[in-house]
């Protein structure tokens, strides 16, 4: 499917892990690839500073391995939000939940070897990636635990995780919120993902007639997709022709 061509009044939005990088089998192994941190302050700079990374990862995380090169970054599916001003937002969060729920799951990977629990801060990650075979059972322990805590808590599914985290915000609002702030009101937004946490995203930024686009395989309300990583990011290397006027160089 043909993406189209990029405009200088677009706003944007960038998932991380399976979209800028490739999913690697443990989240602190991903790979950066040549230039991605010299490709987004030039898309930074093309769209006037009207371009956030939306991800699952804490924005320290994040900003680890890009050493802060993104200004605007929603981290944790939406729960912490660092604006243009940079100013950080954070959601409350159930933290004696999480603890109790961690404590058994580090049990249950314990006796689970290949699993791999990533303790995010605010939320709390079930990796299964080196074990698909156990999918069903790291399913089940997940909604249990988090059905303890009734509304609280609820399971996020990706791509070979299930993530407990709290409810209330997801990528989508993220997404919104930014939308009314400057430098990203008043364009048309445009965002890319490739998992299941991205539709929430996906939704929004359709209904506000913008651009979505999935990457990969995959069930999606997304209207446009690219096969890989890497034909997203050469698709962003086409935005290098514009300049802040939204004509071709």
């Amino acid at each position: 499917m043909t993406l189209p061509k990029p405009q200088a009044d677009w706003a944007l939005f960038l998932d991380f892990d399976g979209t800028l990088v490739e999913i690697a089998e443990r989240p602190e192994g991903i790979e950066l690839g040549a230039d991605l941190s010299n490709l987004l302050a030039e898309l930074e700079d093309t769209l006037g500073g009207a371009l956030a990374v939306v991800t699952g990862r804490a924005i320290e995380q994040f900003d680890a391995f890009l050493n802060g090169a993104v200004k605007v970054v929603a981290g944790h599916h939406g729960h912490e939000l660092r604006t243009p001003d940079g100013t950080i937002r954070q959601q409350d969060i159930p933290r004696e939940a999480l603890d109790r729920i961690r404590r058994e799951l580090e049990t249950f990977v314990t006796t689970h070897p290949g699993l791999l629990l990533e303790v995010k801060g605010r939320s709390l990650a079930l990796h299964f990636r080196q074990m698909p075979e156990l999918e069903d059972a790291c399913d089940k322990i997940s909604r249990r635990l988090a059905a303890r805590f009734g509304k609280e808590l609820f399971v996020l599914d990706g791509k070979m995780v299930r993530e407990i985290r709290a409810a209330g915000h997801d990528k989508g609002d993220a997404v919104a919120s930014l939308m009314t702030l400057a430098p990203f009101s008043g364009r048309s937004p445009v965002y890319a993902g490739d998992d299941t946490t991205d539709e929430d995203a996906f939704a929004v930024v359709n209904k506000m007639g913008g651009v979505t686009i999935k990457v990969g395989n995959g069930k999606t309300c997304a209207r446009h997709r690219v096969p890989s990583v890497n034909a997203l990011r050469h698709w962003l290397g086409e935005f290098k022709t514009l300049s802040a006027t939204g004509v071709s160089r």
